[in-house]
């Protein structure tokens, strides 16, 4: 039972992690162009893109759909770990 705790914080951690690095790159665009960037690029777009399609940037430059994608990812896990102990445990 603790061993699906564990797998599910630790893949819903690299996932939050891979939004904040995505993040922190678009700051420096070249970064986004190397093999790391694009994997990211592919990896976290689709989820974020699923946000930006309701929030518009504020101002015109300053895009918070990452964060709020960051929140709907802490109850999305919060919400898994429940369903899942409430059916399997």
């Amino acid at each position: 039972m603790a061993q699906v705790d564990r797998i599910i914080t630790m893949l819903f951690e690299i996932y939050f992690y891979m939004i904040v690095i995505y993040v922190l790159m678009s700051w420096l665009p070249n970064l986004r162009e190397n093999f790391i960037g694009e994997l990211l690029t592919k990896l976290v777009e689709p989820y974020l893109s699923v946000f930006r399609r309701f929030i518009p940037p504020i101002m015109g430059m300053l895009d918070i759909s990452p964060i709020i994608a960051l929140f709907v990812l802490q109850f999305v896990q919060s919400g898994l770990k429940f369903i899942v102990f409430k059916i399997f445990f």
